[in-house]
């Protein structure tokens, strides 16, 4: 094939035309003036099941589109308004393939008109949305997944404590107030505000989660509110920030109490106007959104300190949660480990059952500075570790193992030797153990005893570690 040409020769020649529309992955079919297909291409081919021979000198009719202008497609050229509108543009609608299954497709047409306006054909493209389709259903999949992570039996617990904040999620997902969970570090604040958001009429829209303290001032400035071409050094294109990304849905912002003053005004500002300004812009946009905060840190103590604004800690706590630690909550320490146990099996394929009475009374006995997510670990790191049936004492980290060694910071440890080591009476014993939030071991270095003494007087009077 030559494809040089001059002013007398059309690149466009029949041979290069063929060419051209076969290897096209779109699908390309042409109708002559009277609706009568005149040429298919191999891709039409694949998309609809007809072979060419089947397809020339048939109307499209025979795809059954389920909407050209609104509506299934005409009997005839003569009704089909492509000839008043002149084209179709990137239209959704599905064709039906020779084996009566329901294609999804994207459809362009124009009408062919001669130089004198006269009406010669139509050209249209279809393209194959099967994949994208695909695409879609694995993305609500996936969001259908993550609200199931977020629901409320992903929060494991059955203590007084955690019921407590299983009432206040119901409550704050019925509202869009603005909610600031406080707790230490590892209780699961993100998963109290994932919660709320899959709980909510916002459940259908993004869930949007930022670490405040993972980023310098400026780099989270952008991160939220966006920015504009050229507003700083690297801003080579605008970007919108995680504010406009969770549009109609929820914005967490975790570790809230790192923020600086900067963005405590500018956040100040969002909660008061419901509206931000990327940065290097001085358009404002509106935002609607729900803003969720979570701070492992005593917000009104930076208050006090005057590191905090006062008027944006009123702000944001117009519902407060607070995530009880887990020497709070020690009630839930087996249920937890159970759940932890039940996960990993399904993740390594291992069968074990549980934890042994010795083990256990280890996990029960241990302070968790960590909490939840270091009785997690704790356990991912006895699964390591365990050839049997059971857990035991030495597949446990060690510094669990060694509690002994690790007193609370906040309870000044007494030598034995100031101790009398008088066997304690029944409600000696009892302010003791709640003096040292039921942690044996504490109670043991207090009055001089080992901590298998203190069992053994717990159990000779009647003392349970859920005793109230």
């Amino acid at each position: 094939m030559n494809l040089n040409h001059n002013k007398k020769t059309n690149i466009l020649n029949p041979e290069f035309a063929s060419l051209l529309l076969e290897s096209i992955a779109e699908g390309v079919f042409t109708l002559d003036e009277n609706g009568n297909i005149t040429s298919w291409n191999p891709s039409m081919q694949r998309i609809s099941g007809y072979s060419p021979d089947e397809a020339i000198g048939q109307r499209c009719t025979m795809l059954k589109f389920s909407n050209c202008f609104g509506k299934s497609c005409p009997s005839g050229l003569a009704e089909c308004k492509i000839y008043k509108h002149g084209s179709i543009d990137a239209r959704e609608c599905s064709l039906k393939h020779k084996s009566g299954e329901n294609i999804p497709v994207l459809k362009n047409a124009r009408l062919i008109k001669d130089k004198n306006g006269n009406a010669k054909g139509i050209v249209e493209t279809i393209s194959d949305l099967t994949k994208l389709h695909q695409y879609r259903q694995e993305a609500q999949e996936a969001s259908r997944k993550l609200g199931e992570i977020h629901r409320f039996d992903k929060i494991i617990g059955k203590s007084d404590a955690i019921c407590q904040v299983f009432s206040s999620i119901k409550a704050a997902a019925t509202s869009d107030a603005t909610i600031l969970i406080q707790g230490e570090s590892g209780t699961g604040k993100e998963l109290v505000a994932g919660a709320v958001h899959y709980n909510s009429h916002r459940s259908n829209m993004p869930f949007v989660v930022i670490n405040c303290s993972a980023l310098p001032e400026s780099l989270l400035e952008s991160e939220l509110f966006g920015h504009v071409k050229g507003s700083f050094t690297g801003a080579d294109r605008d970007r919108e920030g995680r504010f406009e990304e969770a549009g109609g849905g929820t914005l967490f912002l975790d570790e809230v109490g790192e923020i600086s003053p900067l963005i405590q005004i500018k956040l100040l500002r969002v909660l008061q106007e419901r509206e931000i300004e990327r940065v290097g812009d001085s358009k404002k946009r509106k935002v609607d959104i729900r803003i969720i905060t979570a701070t492992n840190k005593d917000l009104y103590q930076l208050v006090t300190e005057g590191k905090f604004r006062e008027d944006l800690y009123y702000r944001l706590k117009v519902f407060p949660i607070h995530m009880p630690s887990l020497r709070k909550r020690k009630d839930d320490i087996a249920i937890l480990t159970s759940h932890f146990i039940e996960n990993l099996n399904l993740k390594t394929g291992k069968m074990i059952k549980g934890a042994t009475p010795s083990a256990m009374r280890i996990l029960l006995d241990y302070n968790w500075p960590g909490n939840v997510r270091e009785l997690e670990n704790a356990i991912e790191h006895a699964f390591v570790l365990c050839n049997y049936e059971y857990i035991d004492i030495f597949d446990l980290p060690v510094e669990i193992r060694q509690t002994e060694y690790r007193p609370q910071a906040s309870q000044p440890t007494l030598s034995p030797s100031n101790q009398s080591r008088k066997k304690p009476g029944r409600q000696e014993l009892i302010k003791l153990l709640e003096d040292c939030q039921w942690n044996k071991a504490e109670v043991a270095r207090k009055i001089g005893y080992s901590r298998a003494a203190i069992w053994k007087f717990m159990k000779k009077m009647n003392i349970s570690n859920d005793h109230s």
